[in-house]
């Protein structure tokens, strides 16, 4: 009997150890739980029907280009509009509408910035998250090679104004400039105050280094830069006849005065805004500082561009 008895205690103590143990797993594991696809899911009908809601929220009409007051000539700028169909096609896969498979249509401007009468250039479009980094060139050597490996080790293009006579003098430099994918514009022969020379020498700076810098990298520039921003009406419309166009600046980092790094880069980040054109010229200062520049530029969630890029219509 007391032989039966421990059978049976030892079977119930089995029973609740093995009760106890299937409670304990599936409080720690519990089942997936499984969402039924049909609520996830919508129909074709109402994905297009949400898809066309936020396209006549998200439209955006191109700008043309214009004249401004203060900073003349402003580039245009693509507008765009959602594609439907191509919209749909994407979300069709995953059965649900999400914003970030639309597909954008670009509605470009009907005028470009050569449809606009002789003015300077100062700066992008005022919406444009991008920047452009202007480098003047009529002097100095040394710091030339450093700055070029800093923009290749940051992936940044820039455009390079260079004077004639530097640049026959240096050619070797100006390919080099060029090999690496960077824009050269026009910086007149010289170095002149192209404002008060007479009208036949500003037509002379401009030709003659259009023929140096053409003879060294086989381009046509089509980019001009007044040395030191000096320009009246006849330079510009010299430079608009040559089928150039005049290009000044926002944001100047005085680099020529040797700041430290510290206060050419706090002037820099004080002043920048969409669409910048950033002045400087091949000095230690600029050497030295131009690395922590771009990486504090693109910090602040800017594009960097060549002057072509900026002045484009694309919107980013």
């Amino acid at each position: 009997m007391k032989k039966l008895n421990f059978i049976l205690f030892l079977i119930f103590t089995i029973c609740v150890m093995f009760i106890a143990f299937v409670i304990s797993k599936e409080t720690k594991e519990p089942k997936e739980i499984t969402v039924d696809a049909q609520k996830s899911t919508q129909s074709k009908e109402e994905i297009i029907k949400k898809i066309e809601q936020q396209a006549s929220l998200l439209y955006e009409e191109p700008h043309n280009p214009y004249i401004d007051r203060v900073w003349k000539k402003t580039p245009g700028r693509n507008g765009r509009q959602v594609n439907v169909k191509k919209s749909y096609e994407k979300m069709k896969k995953i059965k649900q509408y999400d914003e970030s498979l639309l597909v954008y249509d670009t509605i470009e401007p009907k005028k470009s910035l050569r449809d606009l009468p002789p003015s300077p250039i100062f700066r992008g479009h005022p919406e444009k998250q991008m920047v452009s980094l202007l480098i003047n060139v009529s002097w100095g050597t040394e710091y030339i090679p450093q700055i070029l490996k800093t923009l290749d080790n940051h992936d940044v293009k820039a455009t390079f104004f260079i004077e004639g006579k530097w640049a026959k003098e240096n050619s070797e430099l100006v390919k080099m400039i060029d090999d690496e994918g960077h824009i050269i514009g026009n910086h007149s022969y010289n170095h002149p105050d192209m404002a008060t020379i007479a009208n036949s020498e500003k037509q002379k700076q401009i030709d003659q280094t259009n023929h140096i810098l053409h003879s060294i990298t086989k381009k046509q520039p089509i980019w001009y830069a007044p040395p030191s921003g000096s320009y009246n009406d006849e330079v510009i419309r010299v430079a608009h006849n040559l089928s150039m166009e005049t290009i000044l600046w926002t944001v100047d980092t005085i680099d020529w005065k040797n700041p430290s790094v510290s206060v050419m880069i706090n002037r820099v980040m004080t002043n920048i805004h969409p669409g910048a054109t950033i002045l400087m010229h091949p000095t230690k200062v600029v050497s030295e500082g131009l690395a922590t520049m771009i990486e504090e530029i693109k910090d602040k969630n800017y594009k960097l561009g060549t002057i072509e890029d900026l002045l484009s219509t694309n919107r980013s």
